[in-house]
């Protein structure tokens, strides 16, 4: 049976797509988070009268994006859409976390409803924003019969929350998601579908520690030419909980390092191999580092801290 639900909810968080700047030409001496998520869909013409409610949750610049904020959003994202009326959630982010943010709210929800993020490169003042277009197409997916779990929709491309990487630092499309391609394309005010929308076992926001501060904390090292086991054996004495190694290629580490490693597992702290690469994923495991997969490094941290803030074990 069709859901009659047809609500979307737009929650603010800040970033780029809510950043000003003193003028038009300027795209890198902005302020992000500095209007409300009321003027971005206001900013949006082919918006109004659509079934939108707004929820302006932070006002963050994401480079600053932090476990607190993660868990609020979370929360906030699962009460609105355990609502009937709602068929989809946008949440307007910052492009520095966006990949982050996506891979932690399609572990801890993997929703059935859409929950789309977007986000923009230039700030809402430039001469040719990206934002406004951005949130449009977010609002389409989100209406869309059929959509669920955690994408992000940038320059008309619909991305899996797995698959999201940023790529670039400035140009409009920053983002890619490698090999395994797009979800789909908003042309026109239309969504073409090229693949499975995202699915997972979902980890339950409410296993999570209210408290951050317990969160288990896991780190990233880069292996890299001249490295050494300095960082890693400071780290022991720090109390993480896990390591993820960028490593080289597919996952390789440097010689150097592996002692290091091995005194911090036999120190009680987890260790993953993931790889500096920007696509591919590391195929087996090379001693007693265990591989992360396909994840990033990035993605491999978020995984590694939840299954140990949540069970204990990596």
């Amino acid at each position: 049976m069709q859901s009659t639900s047809n609500l979307v909810v737009v929650l603010g968080t800040g970033g780029t797509i809510a950043g000003t700047a003193a003028a038009p030409d300027e795209g890198v001496g902005y302020r992000a988070a500095q209007l409300g998520v009321d003027q971005l869909l206001q900013a949006v013409p082919m918006l109004a009268g659509q079934p939108l409610e707004s929820d302006q949750l932070v006002q963050l610049d994401s480079k600053d994006m932090d476990h607190a904020t993660w868990l609020l959003l979370a929360r906030r994202v699962a009460h609105h859409l355990s609502r009937p009326e709602v068929k989809g959630i946008v949440v307007t982010h910052g492009t520095d976390t966006l990949e982050e943010t996506a891979y932690f709210l399609h572990r801890v929800l993997a929703p059935a409803k859409p929950v789309v993020m977007t986000a923009a490169m230039r700030p809402a003042t430039a001469l040719s924003a990206d934002g406004p277009q951005n949130l449009l197409d977010a609002v389409t997916v989100a209406h869309c019969d059929g959509a669920a779990g955690v994408v992000a929709v940038m320059g008309g491309t619909v991305f899996h929350a797995e698959d999201l990487r940023k790529v670039h630092t400035y140009q409009l499309a920053a983002f890619s998601s490698g090999e395994a391609g797009p979800v789909g394309l908003v042309q026109e005010g239309r969504l073409r579908v090229f693949r499975c929308w995202p699915v997972g076992n979902a980890l339950g926001v409410d296993r999570l520690p209210a408290d951050v501060t317990s969160w288990a904390d896991v780190a990233l090292v880069l292996s890299h030419a001249g490295v050494s086991g300095m960082l890693v054996d400071a780290l022991i004495g720090t109390g993480v909980r896990g390591i993820v190694v960028a490593g080289t290629g597919n996952g390789t580490l440097h010689r150097e390092l592996v002692p290091a490693l091995q005194r911090a597992q036999l120190a009680g702290v987890t260790v993953w191999r993931a790889s500096r690469c920007a696509e591919g994923a590391v195929i087996g495991d090379e001693g007693d580092f265990a591989s992360a997969g396909a994840l990033s490094a990035l993605q491999a941290r978020i995984e590694l801290m939840l299954r140990l803030s949540v069970s204990g074990q990596g």
